[in-house]
């Protein structure tokens, strides 16, 4: 094949009059894939042809792609910060963890801004991401600010300085228009690819995928939502959406900006378990940012190549990735988190100004103390708690129900022994989920009833009950329910009971209820509302383990 070699003069020969014919070898270099053979007939060709050195040498500076160019300069560094599952977490709490008396204070917005700031004044480029759920956890999520319910906190992340974010399931908590209007007040990008309506376009201002430079590296980052957001968030906020498949999204958006790219970084919002399935099934990945499973990665995961990491929650870790990258590969990294400990003096900026308006708010419209609480209240997992008998109580007293079921998961926090405010309440229930009630047959009842004994048994139960007792045995084929009670009443399948719930539980009736309730009333009252109501009403709280379903030998 002849090739042309323009606007490279040679000696006295025009630019435009210049032809030679290149060697198999060298054509098959300038398209970097030379064979062991190339090898040999290149030495050859150099050693023996000075004028077809220069063609070459200029070949080579002219037709080779600069991204080509590129991958054989110096290797690059950068820092990715990272955050997840910040939970509305603007201000510092106790760290529940340490056995000190008193505990430290760990997290907040301004804590987080001091430790960016510092790793961006010693480390270069840095690019700072995170990974969804910065909603629901304290009652900044409840105000407005800018016409959006929780704005404040996409504020904060502005003036810390975020270069991109992807929604989490908590973020569609209120309503898609509010997350609409979060996106809007957020100035960094939103990309969460596999998000769309039912129509297939973006619904939310997120893109698929932005492709930043930070310190001469060109890095793509796909956004991505938990498959089974239908089975986390309040469906009656989810009309008109749809999850696509992680994996094969991101396959597809690899596939696309590879030849753009230094670095592809997946930030997700799935949970390490199946952050570390993406990670097998796809091929390009260098690094998943990760959140939902609310993991505290000390050091990252290494799967298939793919540097997996996440920072636990609720503001209380930043993660630190340190990368080499070198031809479109990472050739080294460091990760860890850096515990963000509430111990450095609070300078005055937009930022703790920000901080300090939104906290007194909250300590005039929440911090007034409505009880006193006698022990702890500890979440128990898939076993009754006290707490979680306090909530399923405060449910069915609210409905005015025979008996009331809560999910175990929307227990958000636990509480120490002493003074109730409603701040304290809200941390424990900060969901607007609405009280609702449903009929249900003495039949169904018991069904319900030994569902629920099956999933204790497995150490697998995912809700607490109220008004409802039993006693029972293990037996060869399962549970055995001796003696079933609702309000001290021996339960007759034939009979009808009112049951409470919330609106959520409804909407995931398979799951928490094992049935789909026929009729369902919706009340004007949340969940948080009436236990408020509830401590209120009794002012001297003394839940505990009642032992409400009781197995005998």
């Amino acid at each position: 094949m002849r090739q042309r070699v323009a606007q490279c003069g040679m000696g006295g020969d025009s630019p435009s009059s210049i032809v030679v014919h290149l060697h198999p070898a060298v054509r098959r270099a300038a398209h970097m894939v030379p064979t062991t053979r190339d090898a040999m007939n290149l030495g050859t060709i150099f050693r023996t042809s000075r004028p077809l050195r220069s063609v070459i040498f200029l070949w080579v500076c002219v037709f080779i792609h600069p991204a080509q160019r590129d991958g054989y300069a110096q290797p690059k560094t950068l820092t990715i910060l990272n955050t997840n599952d910040i939970h509305a977490s603007f201000l510092p709490h106790e760290a529940y963890w340490m056995r000190s008396d008193p505990k430290p204070m760990v997290g907040g917005f301004y804590e987080l801004w001091w430790m960016v700031d510092s790793v961006r004044r010693a480390r270069g480029p840095v690019l700072l991401l995170d990974a969804g759920d910065v909603m629901t956890g304290t009652p900044i999520s409840e105000i407005e600010y800018k016409g959006a319910t929780g704005g404040a906190l996409f504020e904060m992340m502005n003036l810390t300085g975020y270069d991109a974010w992807t929604i989490g399931n908590h973020d569609l908590d209120i309503s898609q228009d509010n997350l609409r209007r979060l996106a809007g007040i957020q100035k960094c990008p939103t990309v969460s690819a596999n998000l769309t309506d039912t129509a297939g376009a973006f619904p939310f201002q997120n893109k698929a995928y932005v492709i930043i430079e930070r310190g001469g590296l060109r890095v793509g980052i796909i956004g991505l939502m938990s498959r089974d957001l239908f089975h986390l968030t309040n469906t009656k906020n989810l009309t008109g959406l749809k999850v696509l498949s992680p994996s094969e999204v991101t396959q597809r958006i690899i596939d696309k900006i590879r030849p753009e790219t230094d670095l592809i970084v997946a930030l997700s919002h799935e949970g390490v378990d199946d952050d570390s399935i993406l990670a097998v099934s796809t091929h390009g990945l260098g690094v998943i940012i990760g959140g939902h499973s609310h993991t505290r990665l000390k050091t990252p995961k290494l799967i298939n190549g793919v540097i997996i990491c996440q920072a636990g929650s609720n503001c209380e870790n930043l993660g630190e990735l340190s990368l080499t990258v070198s031809d479109h590969q990472v050739t080294n990294f460091d990760g860890k988190l850096l515990q963000l400990w509430a111990r450095h003096p609070v300078a005055k900026n937009d930022l703790t100004k920000l901080i300090d308006e939104f906290k007194s708010k909250i300590d005039r419209e929440y911090g007034e103390v409505i009880g006193t609480l006698s022990t702890d209240w500890k979440r128990g997992g898939s076993a009754e708690s006290n707490v979680g008998n306090f909530v399923a109580d405060a449910t069915r007293e609210g409905a005015g129900a025979d008996l009331g079921v809560t999910n175990s998961s929307g227990i958000r926090n636990d509480l120490h022994a002493g003074p109730i405010t409603k701040l304290g309440l809200f941390e424990i229930m900060p969901f607007r989920n609405t009280l609702c009630t449903f009929r249900i047959s003495g039949a169904d009842l018991r069904a319900l009833a030994r569902r629920y004994l099956e999933s204790l048994i497995d150490h697998k139960a995912s809700i607490q009950l109220s008004g409802i007792n039993c006693t029972w045995k293990r037996g060869n084929g399962g549970p055995e329910i001796q003696q079933l009670a609702v309000q001290g009443k021996e339960v007759s399948d034939a009979s009808e009971y009112t049951c409470a719930t919330s609106d959520f539980v409804i909407n995931q009736s398979d799951k928490y209820l094992g049935m789909t309730p026929s009729s369902v009333t919706y009340l004007p009252t949340t969940v948080y509302q009436a236990i408020v109501a509830k401590v209120q009403r009794e002012k001297i709280i003394n839940s505990r383990i009642e032992n409400r379903f009781q197995e005998t030998q």
